[in-house]
């Protein structure tokens, strides 16, 4: 397996005081205003939501379900706000903006639909004959406080992803967002409460000293974000066995078989890569294509990568990276590829000092050598390898410390699906990329260090914030006590003796096939 280096960040700020100003990262106007969250307040806040959270229980899967969708009509027509805000305080495109609303009205939905079926108790069997005197029931019971600490890349879609889970499941969300893009998430609080909702969702500002504050006072986090952050979460967690869920980095693999549909696969290649310029957790990072169609893939990359319009705002195709220091990242890998003998066939070095914008660059002649192979660079690039053979495909492919997902392209789907199973990560979408994210019926997860747990999707997405309670009740007293010591030794012997004998039944049976 490759080796890499621990993944760039910005610099890490512990203590924000006071009120902050935040800047459009495209062209330097302020964005807006935020008040920094003292740290010593967040027990407070949390004891608040952990009160407020009973009530939040009690109203039951429906009764949250008619809040949730009140939210969702707020969300729906305040839709233009939203955008204008992600906009100003991301330097995002209108195209990329446009994406994030829609993903939690569909969330909303899906919830409101089905948390009741989810959450509803259910019945066990009786293991063996000589338990079906007790009715066993599973019971999913909402942990108090959940915290749900935030990155920057889409600040209002991964901000209530899974907080709306953790919500319809009846827990109360104790939300951190990232200190580079405080502002929508004030938006956000401000519709829970304007539909009416109870004061279960609060949202805290800070760095690193709140996001420890919310791990210390919350009863699961949520954490999206670098891998070498999400350690960091973890191993704050575990001094009070806090149980988390970790998304985090990615350097998603795309296979093209011999046999793809060119032009789609490029097309998907191109979006994959530069959508919200490179900066998604399942972006395409990485592309193997086999060398009988690389040429032609390889032309209608570069082809559809001309057409792109970079700028923020309207009319563009995508935006500014979130700062400098995600830039020189993206610099960094570049130059290296470049030094090292890899090609750049469109970009491949930054065109304006206004704004933090990096071009579409497409490279080739590149190889494992290279950190834009191996390191997350989380920028608009999309390096591009020949290969072989399809067992060189996936052998490269899975040769990375990430396994978040991956994409084979082939007109042959059933080929695809078993590629995609040998592929080590939590999702591989098949003629297409990033779409998992839209299965709302499905959990999202990590492979390695691509996290730890799943994301929303599914029962999963709402039972993960759940404390299973098992409840074991008598059908009748007969033959309850039979173990208990005021029984005779010949008793117990006796029901001992029963007890193993119809255990073993079923191995017996099992053995003799």
């Amino acid at each position: 397996m490759t080796a890499i280096k621990p993944p760039e960040t910005a610099p890490s700020i512990t203590e924000f005081s006071g009120t902050g100003t935040i800047h459009n990262p495209a062209t330097g106007a302020v964005a807006g205003q935020v008040e920094w969250t003292d740290p010593a307040d967040v027990p407070a806040i949390a004891a608040g939501l952990r009160a407020a959270q009973r009530e939040w229980e009690q109203r039951g899967p429906d009764g949250r379900g008619k809040v949730l969708a009140r939210f969702a009509i707020w969300l729906a027509d305040h839709r233009d706000e939203i955008e204008s805000l992600l906009i100003a305080e991301t330097g995002k495109s209108a195209v990329d903006a446009a994406q994030e609303v829609p993903m939690l009205i569909m969330i909303l939905s899906y919830y409101i639909r089905t948390s009741a079926k989810a959450l509803a108790p259910e019945k066990r069997p009786a293991a063996l004959p000589f338990m079906a005197i007790k009715k066993v029931s599973v019971h999913y019971r909402p942990r108090p406080v959940v915290g749900v600490i935030a990155p920057w890349n889409y600040p209002v879609a991964n901000a209530l992803m899974d907080g709306i889970g953790a919500l319809a499941a009846g827990c109360a969300v104790l939300l951190k967002p990232s200190e580079r893009t405080p502002l929508t998430a004030e938006v956000l609080r401000r519709g829970w409460l304007e539909s009416g909702a109870p004061d279960v969702f609060a949202v805290v500002q800070g760095a690193r000293a709140v996001s420890e504050a919310v791990i210390d006072n919350s009863d699961y986090v949520q954490f999206t974000g670098s891998c070498a952050t999400g350690s960091k979460v973890m191993e704050r967690a575990a001094r009070r066995l806090t149980p988390v869920s970790l998304e985090l980095g990615g350097k998603d693999p795309m296979i093209v078989l011999e046999d793809a549909d060119v032009d789609l696969a490029a097309h998907a290649a191109v979006w994959g890569a530069m959508f919200n310029a490179g900066q998604t957790c399942v972006s395409v990072e990485r592309v193997y294509v086999l060398d009988s169609i690389y040429d032609q893939f390889v032309d209608a990359v570069v082809r559809d990568v001309q057409k792109l319009q970079v700028g923020a705002g309207a009319g563009n195709t995508f935006g500014a990276l979130i700062d400098e220091e995600q830039l020189a990242v993206t610099e960094r890998h570049v130059r290296e590829a470049l030094a090292a003998g890899a090609k750049a066939l469109t970009g491949g070095q930054r065109t304006t000092t206004s704004g933090s914008f990096y071009p579409p660059t497409v490279l080739v002649d590149v190889d494992h050598s290279m950190s834009c192979m191996t390191e997350e660079t989380f920028g608009p690039t999309l390096p591009i390898m020949k290969v072989a053979s399809v067992d060189e495909a996936i052998r490269l492919a899975n040769d990375s410390p990430y396994g978040l997902s991956a994409s084979v392209f082939s007109k042959d789907v059933e080929r695809a699906k078993e590629i995609a199973l040998q592929l080590d990560c939590g999702a591989v979408n098949i003629n297409d990329v990033i779409t998992n994210l839209m299965c709302t019926t499905a959990p999202m997860g990590g492979w390695k260090t691509s996290g730890i747990g799943a994301r929303f999707g599914g029962a999963d997405g709402l039972r993960k914030f759940c404390r299973v309670e098992t409840v074991v009740a008598p059908r009748t007293n007969v033959g309850a006590g039979g173990n208990f010591y005021h029984n005779s030794l010949k008793a117990l012997k006796r029901t001992n003796k029963m007890m193993t004998k119809l255990a073993l039944a079923r191995p017996r049976r099992v053995a003799k096939k």
